[in-house]
């Protein structure tokens, strides 16, 4: 039996390595909604959709202003972080003495609006969005899978970005004013800080991790209206494993559960889209705060 286990692992190999492609994606997408949860204690459900607005800038850029992916790398997701302050400033802004529910909802609207929009402008069936030239054609040898270097890089870049995050919250001073506003806002303002300027500059950052896994992710996936629909719930499940609003616990949970998921293709497939809610239903009976979280 035991042979039998490792003869399927060897064969399912490339399952997950690929899973650890998608844990890339999770790892991105529920960092940045515990950045966004952590600093301004709300939950984020247009993160979906705003994933989705970062893929489809870099379509844009290219298509209509000829500016290709490493530019687009850079450029969307400065414009969509963009249109995360305008909203809120606009709109978010005005809910921080409510209830959480009034954030959620007004987010999960905000996700239908643009999810229609652009279904309603681009349609439903997605637009391709080729490799970078940079990647054309190269591929790793791995002796048990052959790799698209492009895969590759999405693993890498996503973990630069999200250590480069952690970096900037834990071992600096702005991470500093940032952590200490989350316990006592009106004691840091107090300070000279412009605590309402880092909390909109926070969550515009919170969405530009988002545009960027969304760019990452448009050579990989179609560039569609329901590419951020189809990971939102699944990344809810990885902050919630890893603790709502622990930077860490969102990266080391969301690599690590796409590992599972990959794994769990190779020995179980007919389990592997539902593995993650089920260690998200024994995590919360033995630890209710999350792996990482705080009670």
């Amino acid at each position: 039996m035991l042979e039998n286990l490792l003869f399927q692992l060897e064969l399912g190999a490339p399952q997950i390595v690929l899973g650890l492609v998608n844990g890339a994606f999770y790892a991105m997408l529920s960092l940045g909604l515990a950045v966004i949860f952590g600093m301004l204690n709300v939950i984020n459900f247009a993160h979906g959709a705003q994933f989705m607005m970062g893929a489809f800038a870099a379509w844009m850029l290219l298509n209509w202003l000829g500016i290709g992916y490493w530019g687009a790398l850079v450029l969307a997701p400065l414009l969509v972080g963009a249109f995360g302050v305008l909203i809120e400033r606009t709109m978010i802004s005005r809910l921080y003495k409510l209830d959480h529910l009034y954030g959620l909802l007004l987010t999960f609207g905000l996700a239908l609006i643009i999810e229609g929009l652009a279904r309603n402008e681009f349609g439903a069936s997605g637009m391709p969005y080729g490799v970078p030239d940079l990647f054309q054609g190269w591929v790793i040898d791995l002796d048990f899978m052959i790799l698209p270097a492009y895969r590759a890089w999405v693993v890498v870049a996503a973990l630069i970005m999200c250590i480069a995050t952690w970096l900037v919250i834990e071992k600096t001073r702005l991470g500093a004013y940032l952590r200490a506003a989350t316990e006592n806002a009106a004691l840091v303002q107090a300070f000279g800080v412009n605590v309402p300027r880092m909390i909109t500059l926070t969550y515009g950052a919170g969405v530009a991790l988002a545009a960027f896994a969304g760019v990452l992710a448009a050579p990989i996936y179609s560039v569609n209206p329901g590419m951020g629909a189809n990971f939102i719930i699944t990344v809810f499940a990885v902050v919630v494993i890893g603790g709502m609003g622990s930077i860490l616990g969102s990266v080391i949970t969301g690599f690590g559960l796409g590992l599972v998921e990959g794994l769990t293709k190779v020995v179980w497939p007919e389990a592997s889209a539902t593995v993650i809610f089920v260690v998200m239903a024994i995590v919360l009976l033995a630890r209710p705060a999350g792996l990482f979280g705080r009670a």
